[in-house]
């Protein structure tokens, strides 16, 4: 190995004990290719043996909690018992591998397919359609509704403990139903779940709390909770920088094994104000690093771009689609073949690379997404 990228390969452990072998992770990426009922589907466990064995943990795509909250075709749930001995399969397949195995966790909200929920009806915090085409107005959850809720991520994170995982990443990213309880966009309450930035936290903080209840009362090995949030919406109004550095604030003293920031790009700056240029990733890692663990993800394809994003201080490294079109490329580094990783997507390489179905022909049908190539 080429010792400049030795420091991606030094062991961290997380608070709760919990020790990874390198910096690297697999960052939660949708595949849409598990099983019709939700269960865990062959392809799946394949594309995920494949891009196990190098990373310190896998964090997998996103397990709906309710059958209200499914956001894709095909996705895996965590709603039910009878898909434990599934997401058991898939935490041992990555765990084999040498990996930790790590279950996000999510509710679409009102972002969830209409097509596939027992009442066609999106929730949310409130009627709010998003700022996107063909955008449904979604109805806004009953207090029961949002108790069910918590209680579900608190179930979901049972089911991962005796299916085996190593921890749950809760999503509230990526504009879904935690981020849209944070959001003044998406919540207009004026009951206790909304209104100032405080009360705005409330339902993210009661589902990090549902969480930790299940993980201290089913749990018998040190057992990573992790949480993910977008820093901003384009939306007016919207989540702002100063907001979510009041939220990693609180975040800090949950006693979390980590806070991953969801951004395209490791370096991006603000997607409100142009001409604000810092890296989010970064803005969070100086107010909250010292209390608890970052994890930044976002166009990290090389090593050097790995080493650079490394620098900054923040500790974990989350890599998304460098490992969809190179599976090896934690071993090829380790190895000194750093030459030999892939960069672009051929269009005869889905069996070579173990790519699901639905994922393959998403990829090669989107352009722009990834650069395929003849």
């Amino acid at each position: 190995m080429n010792s400049k990228y030795q420091p991606l390969f030094e062991g961290y452990k997380l608070p709760s004990g919990v020790e990874l072998k390198n910096r690297l992770l697999m960052a939660p990426m949708t595949h849409s290719s598990s099983n019709k009922d939700g269960s865990v589907s062959t392809q799946e466990l394949s594309y995920y043996r494949e891009r196990s064995a190098g990373v310190g943990a896998v964090i997998t795509a996103c397990a709906y909690v309710q059958p209200s909250g499914k956001g894709f075709k095909n996705a895996f749930g965590a709603d039910e018992d009878q898909l434990v001995p599934g997401l058991s399969e898939l935490a041992m397949t990555i765990q084999d591998q040498g990996a930790k195995a790590i279950l996000q966790i999510f509710h679409a909200g009102r972002m969830a397919i209409p097509d596939l929920l027992p009442d066609r009806q999106p929730i949310s915090a409130s009627a709010v359609a998003s700022e996107r085409e063909g955008a449904v107005t979604p109805r806004e959850m009953t207090e029961d509704e949002i108790e069910e809720t918590i209680i579900a991520f608190g179930e979901a994170t049972r089911r991962a403990i005796e299916a085996g995982y190593d921890g749950v990443e809760i999503h509230g990213a990526n504009t879904y139903l935690i981020q849209q309880f944070f959001s003044p966009h998406s919540n207009r309450r004026t009951d206790k779940w909304g209104g100032s930035v405080e009360k705005r936290m409330s339902f993210p903080l009661a589902v990090i709390d549902e969480v930790k209840k299940a993980v201290k009362e089913y749990a018998e090995n040190p057992f990573i909770v992790g949480y993910r949030l977008s820093p901003e919406e384009r939306e007016n109004p919207g989540i702002t920088m100063d907001d979510t550095l009041q939220l990693v604030d609180v975040l800090a003293k949950q006693g979390l094994d980590y806070v991953h920031v969801s951004m395209r790009d490791f370096f991006d700056g603000s997607m409100r104000d142009q001409d604000d240029e810092e890296s989010r990733v970064v803005l969070v890692k100086e107010r909250v690093g010292d209390r608890v663990p970052v994890i930044g993800v976002g166009d990290i394809l090389t090593p050097d771009a790995a080493m650079k994003a490394f620098e900054t201080g923040v500790p974990l490294l989350a890599l998304g689609h460098a490992l969809i079109m190179e599976p090896q490329w934690v071993q090829k580094v380790k190895d000194g073949r750093e030459d030999e990783i892939r960069t672009t997507l051929s269009k005869t390489a889905q069996t070579e690379l173990v790519l699901p179905d639905p994922l393959w022909i998403s990829i090669t049908r989107t352009p722009g997404w990834f650069p395929v190539v003849d």
